[in-house]
């Protein structure tokens, strides 16, 4: 049909590719935040943590859509970058919660083990506590990646050519109902394929752990 030519496929699919740098990206300076957050609030001083506490109650109690708004008219740059910082600020928070239950999920004895072998604190996270942390909240962090997925399809709003976006310029050129429900269908697919994916891993690396 003329809606699925090779020049509108093309177009979305270019669509989806920014769709998956941007939310990697957000995904990748998320974590790396999000970890530091969580080491700052689970050990930090009082003042330290009360600060990190008040940037996750922040973001998780508002909306990621404003925060991409607010960015959108305040800071300058191209499309990725904005849209990659609006999810990094925002998706930080949650990340830090994950980290931070996987944080208080490792017993205390780890700790004190790498003490009685004259481990400092930061090579007790590198080496010990860190990679048994990231072990245990996979199922969790995978989860996040789906939302983030998802919720790029926000930066529509601000004309960011992502999916959603680029979905939308072709269904404006539809001559009929039936065409914007194939183009429907095309971004239903695509987004269904790659988060059931996720899923498909996640419930893999699951069932491995139960039967490790």
């Amino acid at each position: 049909m003329e809606v699925f030519s090779s020049a509108n496929v093309m177009f979305m699919l270019g669509g989806f590719v920014k769709t998956l740098e941007i939310s990697a990206l957000a995904i990748f300076f998320s974590l790396i935040l999000g970890t530091i957050l969580a080491l700052v609030k689970t050990y930090a001083a009082k003042p330290f943590s009360l600060l990190v506490s008040a940037y996750i109650e922040l973001f998780r109690c508002t909306p990621n859509l404003l925060w991409i708004l607010f960015i959108y008219f305040t800071v300058k740059g191209n499309d990725v970058f904005i849209s990659t910082l609006a999810f990094t600020v925002f998706t930080s928070a949650v990340m830090a919660e994950i980290v931070r239950g996987g944080l208080n999920s490792i017993p205390q004895s780890q700790f004190e083990a790498a003490q009685s072998q004259g481990f400092g604190f930061f090579a007790t996270m590198r080496l010990i506590i860190l990679p048994q942390t990231f072990k245990t909240i996979i199922p969790a962090l995978f989860s996040q990646c789906t939302t983030v997925i998802k919720d790029s399809s926000y930066l529509a709003g601000i004309n960011v050519a992502e999916f959603m976006y680029t979905s939308k310029v072709v269904m404006a050129k539809t001559q009929s109902l039936n065409e914007v429900l194939l183009v429907y269908g095309f971004v239903f697919l695509l987004y269904f394929a790659l988060n059931f994916g996720i899923s498909l891993f996640v419930r893999a690396y699951q069932r491995r752990q139960v039967a490790a």
